[in-house]
């Protein structure tokens, strides 16, 4: 899940080198944050927060067969 998160963020943003995604995994639950420049935060998270949306659809889909709630987070 890591890399696909990393993967689409990657190819939204233009500093590609400050892009760094992590995953923190409990008992029941996945988190997923996702590092970018802070002037790629609006690329990322997009009019309305309609890619934000998109990319969390992503994640919970890939997560969907373990069965844990899946949370991405954005962060600058």
């Amino acid at each position: 899940m890591k890399e696909v998160v990393e993967y689409i963020v990657k190819c939204l943003v233009e500093d590609k080198e400050a892009v760094k995604v992590t995953v923190d995994e409990a008992d029941d639950e996945i988190v997923v944050h996702v590092n970018v420049a802070e002037s790629d935060m609006g690329r990322v998270i997009g009019k309305n927060g309609k890619i934000a949306s998109s990319i969390r659809t992503i994640a919970k889909s890939l997560a969907g067969k373990d069965r844990k709630k899946t949370f991405v987070k954005f962060e600058d």
